[in-house]
């Protein structure tokens, strides 16, 4: 009898899982929440890279829990100062972290001091003996967010040390090149399209040597555009996304205000019949 046989979990010709970690906890912003790629079904609205790498994580493992954390337009010393204790309390044996990026973005943003405090979180983090996953930052020359590609790069260095200090594994999405691709950007810019966050999903479960169903997925060919539509999406793109982004610096205000971590607490992926949670 194979292990398909009596759990409906799994299914012929799927592979089951083989990994170490019971319960995992992801910490960040935006990203790790999952903005970008939205899911009704889903708690908060969106799925994200996070959530589909805890559907892999949670197939065939009956006892997998999973817990995010993470809350759009965090700054690093919020993620630590909001999300690490909570997260150490939770007791998990396999975490995430990705922060700095909305730090970097801003003026007078530091890479080096940011690596620094990282370095403390990362060191918390690790202290019972999970495992943690380190994101560095992806290579943003083709993207909006060009004008800060030295300051990324810089941090990725830094976040290098970090990882090999606390023997941490590093998320590389500066190598991930097909994150280059305009069409694995959501329409803001700022975030990753569905697309971009399955790409990523698949980056991390690799990072982690876990075998996995999620395949490689090539965007579709884009038709030229001329010059005046292209002029003409920019400007729809700034009225849109970059004004309001530009007003909330102003008035100190951020697009995570009044929002809760969508999954406070461990809870399974799969339930008993083979679907995912929750559902409405």
């Amino acid at each position: 009898m194979s292990v398909s046989d009596n759990n409906p979990l799994l299914k012929p010709g799927v592979p089951v899982q083989k990994h170490p970690w019971s319960r995992y906890v992801a910490l960040g912003d935006s990203f790790t929440e999952g903005i970008g790629d939205p899911e009704p079904r889903n708690p908060g609205g969106y799925r994200g890279w996070a959530d589909r790498v805890a559907e892999e994580l949670g197939r065939g493992h009956d006892d997998f829990a999973y817990a995010n954390l993470a809350i759009r337009g965090r700054l690093l010393q919020q993620i630590v100062d909001e999300q690490v204790g909570p997260c150490l309390e939770l007791q998990p044996d396999l975490v995430s972290i990705s922060a700095g990026g909305n730090d970097l973005i801003r003026p007078g943003g530091d890479p080096d001091l940011l690596a620094e405090k990282l370095d403390a979180a990362v060191a918390q983090l690790g202290s019972g003996g999970a495992t943690v996953v380190l994101f560095n930052g992806p290579d943003t020359a083709s993207s909006v967010l060009g004008r800060i590609r030295g300051k990324v790069a810089i941090y990725n260095e830094n976040l290098r040390t970090v990882a090999a200090r606390h023997d941490a594994i590093i998320a590389d999405m500066w190598s991930l090149r097909q994150l280059s691709d305009s069409q694995m950007w959501d329409v803001d810019r700022l975030h990753f399209s569905p697309l971009g966050h399955h790409t990523i999903a698949m980056m991390v479960l690799d990072a982690l040597n876990v075998e996995h169903t999620l395949e490689p997925l090539m965007p579709k060919a884009l038709p030229p555009r001329t010059w005046r539509e292209a002029r003409s999406s920019d400007l729809v793109w700034a009225r849109e996304y970059f004004v309001p982004w530009v007003l909330r610096r102003l008035r100190h205000q951020s697009s995570g205000d009044g929002i809760t971590p969508k999954r406070p607490t461990p809870g399974p992926v799969f339930g008993a019949d083979g679907t995912l949670l929750p559902r409405n």
